[in-house]
């Protein structure tokens, strides 16, 4: 005599597949095309830091200091033009640009435009990670084969990138990423769009003027 046995199928609740992984960029890629493909944006806040900057963190000094000290012959030498340096050394962030400034008896001043600007690299030693500190290297099109302008001297270096980046981008495609932290540009729009509007009524009470002027004329001719 043969049993029959009923098997329950067993209905297994199985977790959600991970999600995929966020694209990041290839060695040996520019962080470039992986910050336009990603879509990265500053917010006001992080725009208003990086205006901010005027000058480079007091551990560049430390930094200028080791590379003195590494070679002791000539550290007298190098100690005084690393501090001139150093201490001069000014940046200026602004909704056009970006200028760099430095020197004493020999100053020199770098200008670049954000619609000038073709790449933006990083670059730091083992002294400089250390210290947390890297260069960002401007790269524009005049043909040189170094950078233009290099940026010494930065804790916020990834965030300094990432403005500069969004602000290459807003210009080359027509649209100029205005920051908050600057509202004279508003301010001056406004203005202009009030002159406007002041000039165009005078022009209007000008018409009406010249028009009864004329009309007064016309009935004032005696009729052939």
């Amino acid at each position: 005599m043969h049993q029959r046995v009923e098997v329950n199928a067993l209905h297994l609740q199985l977790p959600p597949p991970d999600p995929p992984p966020r694209p990041s960029a290839p060695a040996g890629l520019s962080a470039g095309p992986v910050l336009s493909f990603l879509g990265a944006v500053n917010t006001p806040a992080d725009d208003a830091a990086i205006l901010a900057i005027e000058r480079p963190h007091p551990d560049l000094w430390k930094y200028y200091l080791l590379g003195c000290v590494a070679i002791p012959p000539l550290f007298p030498f190098l100690v005084l033009p690393a501090w001139f340096r150093y201490s001069t050394m000014r940046y200026q962030f602004t909704d056009e640009g970006i200028s760099m400034r430095w020197g004493i008896l020999f100053r020199r001043e770098v200008i670049i435009h954000y619609a000038r600007i073709q790449d933006i690299h990083l670059r730091s030693n083992v002294v400089e990670r250390w210290l947390g500190l890297a260069r960002v290297l401007v790269q524009t099109a005049s043909g040189n084969a170094g950078a233009e302008m290099t940026l010494e001297g930065l804790k916020e270096f990834e965030a300094v990138r990432d403005f500069l980046y969004a602000r290459m981008r807003g210009v080359k495609d027509g649209h100029p990423v205005r920051s908050a932290a600057h509202p004279a540009h508003a301010g001056a729009a406004a203005v202009s769009a009030a002159d406007q509007q002041e000039l165009a009524a005078a022009l209007r009470e000008v018409a009406a003027e010249l028009r009864a002027t004329r009309e007064a004329l016309e009935s004032r001719r005696p009729s052939a």
